[in-house]
């Protein structure tokens, strides 16, 4: 190893004493708490986007086939084209919109879902998510609830709810009467998604074509494929599209929630750069730790200069610390932040106790338990950036030992 390099570090682990030095201690502290906190907020904030993106896919499928709103009335052809595909698991015919549902007198306006059930394979596994009641009952005059819908109205399995239809309006233009439909609540199910589980309900398409009176149409066909491929899905998309009739286009879940992702992206990349600020106060505290080193052993530089030490010799002296410094709380700070996510939901769970703020915690953020995603990226970008940020803060005291004259520095007190 270089003279120079040795001379960092016994500078900053001076020979006789059982610690560092008090400076490498606290510069480390500083760089550590920094990268601590830009791990643990980027890994929750990868959580939520993780989770949003698998909720996505689980209610709604890797591809999507609509024909703008419109009703599509050749949904054989459609089907049987989307089946026909290799990467396909399943494939369902649907038809969605909205109604409006009285429990009692608890009237409520969930989104309405009709699904193929008849099919063999599901695109959303309903079986596996329900929480009451079974799959296995869902005929055209039953209904399953979402579980905040459930709880809203105070049905369950076994309860009776009126579904009125917006053809109702039409109906009475017409000076026509349309009733509303009763039907048997069949089972109650959760996906752990907020958005989903809060107003929605799901019927068998039948029943759907019946209350929108569209006949056999469908309003699109739900894909799922055999693996959870974001690629794969484009490509398909794509393929599907050259295939397609003229206003009927296969769309991936990305394209139907791309500003969705791009709002989570952006709020991702926007508290990476702020709290990358944390890391250069760390750095200030070290340029100015060094500095004092560098002033306090001006005579001590000056007599290396006179034994032939080179500027820059002298120079990567001082950035070497900083590098080392960097690289030691980067360490500390991936272990720090792992460790802390570890016991994520204990402390979570006890803020929220003391605040009484679990209930906003669902409604806002749409998880119940804190998620939390660890993607290299975020580790090597962090990393990177700590590790050049600590460097560059031992230049100016480097430059300050690089350029200083050898015999003032020995007249120095």
């Amino acid at each position: 190893m270089p003279w120079y390099l040795q001379l960092a570090l016994r500078q900053l682990f001076p020979s006789g004493k059982r610690h560092p030095s008090f400076f490498f201690i606290v510069s480390v502290l500083g760089v550590t708490l920094g990268v601590t906190i830009l791990v643990i907020v980027q890994s929750v904030m990868g959580g939520f986007d993780h989770e949003h993106r698998a909720k996505m896919v689980l209610t709604s499928g890797n591809v999507d086939i609509r024909a703008g709103g419109s009703v599509i009335h050749d949904g054989d052809a459609i089907l049987a084209l989307a089946k026909a595909q290799p990467e396909v698991a399943a494939a369902v015919p649907y038809a969605q919109g909205v109604v409006m549902l009285t429990s009692g007198r608890r009237p409520a306006f969930p989104y309405i879902f009709g699904i193929d059930f008849t099919q063999k394979k599901q695109v959303i596994p309903f079986g596996d998510l329900l929480i009451d009641g079974h799959a296995d009952d869902m005929d055209d005059d039953s209904v399953l609830l979402s579980s905040g819908l459930a709880d809203t109205l105070g049905a369950w399995t076994g309860s009776d709810i009126d579904v009125y239809t917006p053809l109702m309006v039409e109906k009475l233009k017409a000076d026509e009467v349309m009733l509303p439909r009763r039907l048997r609540v069949a089972g109650v199910y959760q996906t752990g998604w907020n958005p989903f589980d809060s107003n929605t309900i799901v019927v068998t398409l039948p029943l759907m074509q019946d209350l929108y009176e569209m006949g056999s149409g469908i309003h699109g066909v739900s894909i799922r494929l055999k693996e959870d491929d974001d690629n794969m899905a484009l490509d398909l998309a794509q393929r599907l599209n050259r295939q397609l009739p003229e206003g009927i286009r296969a769309s991936t879940w990305m394209d139907l929630n791309r500003d969705f992702l791009w709002v989570l992206a952006m709020e991702k990349n926007m508290m990476m750069f702020l709290l990358l600020f944390i890391i250069l106060v760390a750095a200030f505290a070290i340029a100015v730790a060094q500095l004092l080193t560098v002033l306090r052993k001006t005579r001590e530089i000056g007599l290396l200069e006179a034994m032939g030490a080179r500027p820059r010799q002298l120079a990567t002296l001082y950035c070497f610390q900083g590098f080392f410094i960097g690289l030691f709380g980067t360490l500390l700070g991936f272990g720090l932040a792992v460790f802390s996510l570890h016991y994520r939901d204990p402390i979570v769970n006890l803020l929220a106790a003391l605040t009484n703020s679990r209930a906003a915690l669902v409604q806002f953020y749409q998880f119940s338990a804190l998620p939390v995603y660890y993607d290299w990226h975020d580790f090597l970008f962090i990393g990177t950036a700590t590790l050049l940020i600590s460097t560059a803060a031992g230049l100016i005291p480097a430059l300050r030992a690089a350029y200083m004259k050898p015999a003032e520095a020995l007249r120095s007190e």
